[in-house]
């Protein structure tokens, strides 16, 4: 995990949803009532705490060092700093509830802003940056590269595709259905990569492409925001975005956020790499010479 300046610390929070599916007995309640009531769980005593969560102060303080926190003193202050930020960012509200018809055009706002701001913190702290630069390796050697997402989740690979292409990555987007992808699927040979974003990681057709690219030795990657999941085990490279699937749409609102971050970065490591080798094409300057001379496309997406 990075946990270098303060950007990139997850918050308790975070951390505390990311550990819950493997907790269980008392430090799961204790997890589940942080959660449940973080202002509360920023200002209660450790006695207080384990009282609500059915358990004793003993096992509050194990909790807190399992997740990183010297004791639970450490912890309540991250906590009560996290509630801080979440009401500068416009996080009165759990993001969790959905954007009613009555609220004001301010308060959509500062929620929308505040959960993109609260993902993208939260992603940084949480993403494996030295098996994201292996993909970038793999999709910078590839012969070709090819992409699949359907649905919500073609925004982020729609936008990988444009940025590759630009830089001279020969590389194929596909949103469309089983057959199209299976027609791909026989066409791949060892030299290429395979990239699969979906955040449920629930996706068959992802998952039987992965499947079927990883039996002729191509590289296999997988961006998701279930690291548990059945698209997460398929591929060789297994992505997570830092902020899992959720249910509401707040939540998938996050979801795409990191998305984002997660196939920037990928972009743009591939893009020096490809810059700093003089074999390839250079990082598009904004200029591409035509048929009919060069053209200007400082104003292309």
């Amino acid at each position: 995990m990075n946990t270098s300046g303060t950007i990139a610390q997850a918050s308790p929070l975070h951390r505390i949803r990311e550990i819950v599916p493997e907790l269980g007995g008392g430090p799961r309640r204790i997890a589940e009532a942080i959660l449940a009531d973080p202002l509360r769980a920023g200002e209660s005593s450790i006695t207080k705490l384990a009282a609500t969560a059915e358990t004793a102060p003993a096992t509050v303080s194990r909790f807190a060092r399992k997740i990183g926190y010297q004791g639970y003193p450490a912890l309540r202050s991250a906590i009560a700093l996290d509630n801080g930020r979440t009401a500068q960012s416009g996080w009165e509200r759990d993001i969790g509830t959905a954007i009613t018809p009555g609220d004001a055009s301010r308060d959509v706002l500062d929620i929308l802003a505040g959960t993109a701001a609260r993902a993208l913190r939260d992603a940084a702290a949480v993403i494996d940056l030295p098996l994201v630069e292996r993909a970038a390796e793999a999709i910078t050697r590839a012969e070709r590269v090819h992409l699949h997402g359907e649905w919500a989740d073609s925004v982020s690979v729609r936008e990988l595709y444009l940025r590759l292409l630009r830089i001279g990555v020969p590389v194929w987007a596909h949103d469309s259905g089983p057959r199209t992808l299976d027609l791909v699927a026989r066409t791949l040979t060892e030299r290429d990569v395979v990239l699969a974003l979906n955040r449920s990681g629930k996706d068959p057709e992802a998952r039987q492409l992965l499947r079927a690219a990883r039996r002729v030795g191509a590289t296999t990657i997988a961006v998701h925001g279930s690291p548990d999941s059945a698209l997460a085990k398929e591929a060789a490279l297994s992505l997570y975005t830092g902020v899992r699937n959720g249910s509401v749409w707040t939540q998938h609102f996050a979801g795409r956020e990191s998305d984002t971050l997660m196939t920037s970065l990928l972009w743009l490591l591939v893009a020096q790499r490809r810059s700093a080798d003089p074999t390839m094409r250079f990082v598009d300057d904004g200029t591409f010479e035509g048929p009919h001379g060069t053209e200007d496309l400082s104003e292309a997406p």
